[in-house]
């Protein structure tokens, strides 16, 4: 089934192959000169983060977001992602960028700011929704940042590849179970995204004062893991006991709705016992695992783009999946923009081998073997006495990425023969380097680049941020572009006002309705 597959897709010409659709949402904090988390308002020259369409807010009013367009192909996304990190490190003043996944340095809960995104219903919403994740998880776990990679395939290779497996779904219903199908192989091999690009081994000691925790001190404000490659996504980072309660299903995108709307509509006594006020303030959407589907943690998402107040939910349920969201990417520190090109074209490849591969049901038992995977590369990933369950059989982790690459192969010289040029072959080359020369992992680098320059997490974080806001400066800003941004800001922040001066529907109301529709 897999060969054929792969068999069938070898069988595209130059002329049918019309490339991947993709686009990059990348987090981080505004800190103070000092490296503090910043306490100042989302910078008003960078808009609305309610309603501009590429800066907005995460978590925290210090957790800014920046969102590319969909493009066509690497090289204009990260220009396009460079081009909004300009304009941002010129409107931060005396405030840096983070370049780190694991936050700078805080004060406990109380020093990482809410979002706030004004007075109308949609905008309260998010802010309460923000209030629960505080009350039910603290505000620490949600400074930290990463960077999001969709993709999707256009809609022309989906009509020849419904052709070619000769399926008699329609053709949302076969795009959604392909997604799926991806999916699937994703889950079983993403361990391997957190070898070859974790970067956060390390972290500042105000993270996790306090706290219980098995981490090697570093220097007198920074913790580390010998062997880790992403705290971020360790036990220490995105976490969630209540979600462990009810398995969310990635088998088909029926089972993925019903498992994730049934965790909205179960509630759970610890958030019973808080409710959803606290005298006139609204500090939790509900009392279910849940709020909604966005506090579900996953390493990758199906996902369709929603019309204002429709939740996503709905939007899978009614056209089907339209791209997937892979989640788990720790911020390349290395990079003033958190990403980089050889990165971005291993992804597309190893997702679409994901699709090429033979994908069966993910039962209970391998999804808990393919979880213990996952979280042993991000604990020890560089460990070169871990072991790692392929197919039945332990296989030192270094032995089974080398296979994986090795698989990749073949795929990479189709891509390459389809599109010109050795994109995909370099793209792959530079990861097997990694394996070759293990100093060359990410997380290897960060904590050799911290060691050098005789630094904590703290002052490396603080260096790299100077380093990467005086390359970013130093690039002109093409006027035209320039203007652009000027424009998004001030069109976002007067739809944000149009918004507030039309709405008269109590929050309470409008929050009830939310909920019941």
């Amino acid at each position: 089934m897999g060969a054929s597959r792969h068999h069938l897709f070898r069988q595209f010409s130059s002329s049918e192959w019309t490339g991947f659709r993709k686009g990059v949402e990348k987090e981080g904090l505004r800190v103070d000169r000092n490296g503090f988390i910043a306490q100042t308002p989302h910078p008003r020259a960078l808009g609305s983060a309610l309603t501009h369409p590429r800066i907005t807010t995460d978590y925290s009013e210090s957790l800014l977001e920046l969102i590319t367009p969909v493009f066509d192909n690497t090289t204009d996304m990260l220009a396009s992602l460079r081009d909004i990190h300009r304009f941002v490190q010129m409107n931060l003043g005396d405030e840096l960028f983070w370049p780190a996944s694991m936050p700078c340095e805080l004060d406990g809960d109380a020093s990482i700011p809410i979002a706030e995104y004004g007075t109308s219903n949609i905008g309260q919403l998010k802010h309460v929704y923000r209030q629960g994740l505080a009350v039910r998880y603290g505000r620490m776990m949600q400074s930290i940042a990463g960077a999001h990679y969709n993709l999707s395939l256009p809609d022309e290779f989906w009509a020849l590849w419904h052709q070619r497996l000769e399926s008699q779904q329609s053709l949302k219903d076969f795009k959604s179970d392909q997604y799926f199908w991806l999916i699937r192989n994703f889950r079983r091999r993403s361990w391997l995204l957190m070898l070859l690009f974790g970067a956060s081994p390390a972290l500042d000691a105000s993270f996790v004062k306090g706290i219980d925790h098995e981490l090697s001190r570093f220097s007198a404000d920074t913790w580390y893991g010998p062997n880790a490659t992403s705290l971020r996504m360790g036990d220490l980072g995105y976490h969630n006991n209540a979600q462990s309660s009810v398995n969310i299903c990635f088998n088909e995108l029926e089972t993925y709705t019903q498992t994730l709307d049934r965790a909205i509509h179960t509630t759970w006594p610890e958030y019973e016992a808080i409710g959803t006020r606290r005298g006139d303030q609204f500090i939790q959407i509900n009392t279910s695992v849940l709020q909604i589907e966005n506090e579900y943690y996953s390493a990758v998402r199906p996902k369709r783009t929603t019309e204002r107040e429709e939740k996503p939910i709905e939007a899978l349920e009614s056209r089907g999946v339209e791209y997937i969201e892979v989640r788990c990417l720790d911020l390349d520190p290395f990079s003033p923009t958190g990403v980089s090109q050889a990165q971005v074209d291993f992804l597309d490849l190893f997702l679409l081998d994901c699709l090429l591969t033979d994908s069966p049901r993910i039962d209970d038992s391998e999804c808990d073997r393919l979880d213990d995977n996952y979280q042993d590369v991000i604990a020890r990933g560089r460990d070169p006495e871990l072991t790692l369950c392929r197919s039945g059989e332990r296989v030192s982790v270094g032995s089974a990425a080398r296979v994986l690459l090795d698989d990749l192969e073949p795929l990479a010289e189709q891509l390459d023969g389809l599109t010109g040029g050795e994109t995909y072959r370099q793209a792959l080359k530079a990861q097997r380097e990694k394996l070759a020369d293990t100093s060359l992992i990410p997380s290897a680098r960060v904590l050799a680049d911290m060691t050098a320059r005789g630094a904590g997490h703290r002052e490396w974080g603080l260096e790299m941020a100077r380093q990467h806001q005086q390359t970013l400066r130093d690039e002109s800003l093409n006027d035209g572009i320039f203007a652009d941004f000027e424009k998004m800001s001030a069109d976002s922040l007067a739809e944000q006002a149009s918004m507030e001066a039309g709405e008269n529907q109590p929050f309470a109301e409008f929050l009830e309705h939310y909920l019941n529709s």
